[in-house]
């Protein structure tokens, strides 16, 4: 038998690859930008000094330096979408390279920018912004810093850690050319017998096949692999642990987790009350997989039992044509506007579809103001793959919503209500799906997959919020994050969180070692919130008022001109009181109660 091996990226059809001509015609192009934003750069530093000198010396500082800010995104999202798109082409890894260089260069260059705000008085800074219409474009902006004002250092000492960016960020840059090009995995078998190189995406589709001696083979081979690096990841991760803790600690925070939230104005008793209902709610995360262990009829229910289907063979699979298609039908609710931008996603080469040799795993959506908002998948014809487009899709027409509808200044959206949009999507197409689907098999596997969802969301999502901030305080205590330290603490709670029905696997201790969300700041807690936030909103959307509808849009036009907080309770959600995490466990529960029912009546 032949081995199945990826594509090289020249392989790939044009068709499937995003198009990023729109952003630069050639590499050429982005060479002549980088020189022209290297001489902004410096030209800006002639700013230094004058910004409270007048209405009109800010109002002119803002506008100059938001530019460079403009021009130097496109710059690097270039960069990144060509370095993702094949991590072993060296021509793109030095170009992203050179442009996180750049943006460090950047960042110092502006770092007076803040603090000369910050020194502007109260009244005078109100004075100014009543004299100024542009100054009022501004107002909101304005606020954001300056309530951040015991935390902002001098003018030189912020330039000092701004230029050092890019040595803050080299440990997440070790672990992201480990993890996509440097692990050499082992080939395996599929459930036809077929040999195949193990990869990231493989992988996500082994453990969901119906064999079980595959699901076991590409589970353990994974690990083993894992395993024999775990001490150099542990070192990278405990190395962006420290940088984190650094900054904040720098910054006059208690705490990174702290520093964190306050940059979205978030209360650290969301995070905390989050944790607090997921636990509490935990029984019923331990009666799904103790249905999981009857259906499967296994003496001891393993880890790499956790995301085959529940009822057999998986009865929906989906071509990428295929899925575009009920993509568009499951958003369809949402108005012919929002129809229309998934349609020109398509048609205008958004998406970069297939895996291919070096590619970055996973999936995403990225651009800026002045780009197509872009998709990366790694395509696989299942449900999953359907979800994770409807996924992305969401976040990329919320994107396309904020960069139409509000200034460059906010033209971006925190993270904290970003997933709030892209699992809205993902509950419209549950909804879609059981509406389309009568027979009780099928019926069941889209219930199973809704439920595994809602565990690898909120559920799994918060367990690695608890890992994160253990990781955080463990070091801040000044203990050592060893690789023992790490597994020892992954593997109990992965024991908690799944329950005495779970087999306690030695190998998924080491789970902390392949997350990448790991490397970023205290992102995840935020998947879980926002899928509890769509439950509600797509409640709304479905069954309520066209009001409903219209709100739910105006929050994806909204950007940043406001505290995401606030954003979201203009959309419907007050996500500073418990109730959309207690109605997103109700919907847990009904959907659970009825697999249950479904699955006792089949054969």
């Amino acid at each position: 038998m032949s081995t199945k091996t990826l594509p090289t990226r020249e392989q790939v059809p044009a068709e499937l690859t995003w198009d990023l001509t729109t952003v630069y015609r050639s590499d050429a192009d982005w060479e002549e930008s980088f020189n022209e934003i290297t001489a902004a750069g410096e030209a800006v530093t002639q700013r230094k000094g004058t910004l409270g000198n007048s209405a009109r010396d800010l109002s002119d500082g803002l506008d100059q330096i938001f530019d460079l800010y403009r021009k130097l995104e496109k710059l690097y999202v270039y960069a990144s979408l060509k370095h993702n798109q094949d991590n072993d082409n060296s021509t793109y890894q030095a170009m992203d390279q050179r442009a996180g260089a750049l943006a460090a260069q950047v960042a110092a260059q502006v770092s007076f920018l803040e603090p000369e705000i910050l020194a502007i008085p109260a009244d005078q800074l109100k004075d100014y912004i009543a004299s100024s219409p542009n100054l009022r474009v501004y107002e909101h902006y304005l606020d954001q810093v300056t309530a951040t004002r015991a935390h902002v250092l001098s003018a030189e000492a912020e330039e000092l850690l701004a230029g050092a960016s890019d040595v803050f960020d080299a440990s997440a840059a070790t672990f992201d050319v480990l993890n996509d090009v440097d692990l050499a995995f082992p080939t395996v078998k599929d459930a036809q017998g077929n040999d195949v190189e193990l990869s990231q995406g493989v992988y996500g589709t082994l453990i969901e096949s119906t064999d079980r001696d595959v699901r076991k083979q590409a589970f353990q081979q994974l690990y083993k692999v894992y395993g024999q690096f775990r001490n150099t990841l542990a070192s990278t991760l405990s190395s962006h642990v420290k940088m984190h803790n650094y900054k904040a600690r720098v910054h006059h925070y208690d705490s990174a987790r702290q520093a964190a939230l306050a940059a979205n104005h978030i209360p650290e008793s969301v995070y905390d009350t989050l944790v607090a209902e997921v636990e509490k709610n935990l029984p019923l995360l331990h009666r799904y997989v103790a249905l999981r262990k009857k259906i499967l009829n296994v003496d001891q229910l393993h880890m790499y039992d956790m995301y085959t289907p529940l009822t057999g063979e998986p009865s929906l699979s989906y071509t990428y044509d295929e899925a575009k298609a009920e993509v568009l039908k499951a958003t369809k609710v949402l108005g012919r506007e929002y129809n229309s931008i998934v349609e020109e996603a398509f048609a205008t080469r958004w998406v970069d579809v297939v895996e291919n040799k070096g590619k970055t795993s996973g999936a995403y959506s990225s651009g800026m103001y002045d780009t197509n908002p872009y998709i990366l998948l790694n395509w696989q014809n299942n449900l999953n793959n359907l979800y994770t487009l409807v996924h992305e899709m969401g976040h990329s027409v919320h994107s396309h919503y904020t960069h139409h509808n509000q200034p460059y200044v906010y033209g971006d959206y925190a993270i904290f209500v970003a997933e709030i949009a892209s699992t809205t999507n993902e509950n419209l197409l549950t909804d879609y799906l059981l509406k389309q689907q009568t027979d009780p098999r099928t019926r069941a596997y889209i219930l199973n997959y809704y439920l595994d969802g809602f565990k690898g969301t909120i559920f799994r999502q918060t367990q690695f919020a608890e890992f994160e901030h253990f990781i955080h305080t463990e070091d801040a205590k000044g203990v050592p994050l060893t690789a023992a330290h790490l597994s020892d603490y992954y593997g109990q709670l992965n024991q908690k969180y799944y329950g005495p029905a779970v087999a306690n696997d030695p190998e998924i201790a080491l789970e902390w070692s392949r997350i990448p969300h790991f490397y970023f700041n205290y992102y995840v807690y935020q998947y879980a919130t926002g899928f509890a936030a769509a439950t509600t909103l797509a409640d709304k959307i479905i069954n309520g008022e066209r009001a409903d509808r219209t709100a739910y849009i105006n929050y994806l036009k909204s950007g940043s001109s406001a505290d995401p907080i606030e954003i979201m309770q203009k959309a419907g959600v007050d996500m500073t009181q418990t109730a959309y995490l207690e109605q997103a466990f109700k919907v847990f529960e009904q959907r659970l109660n009825e697999l249950e029912a479904l699955l006792a009546n089949l054969d």
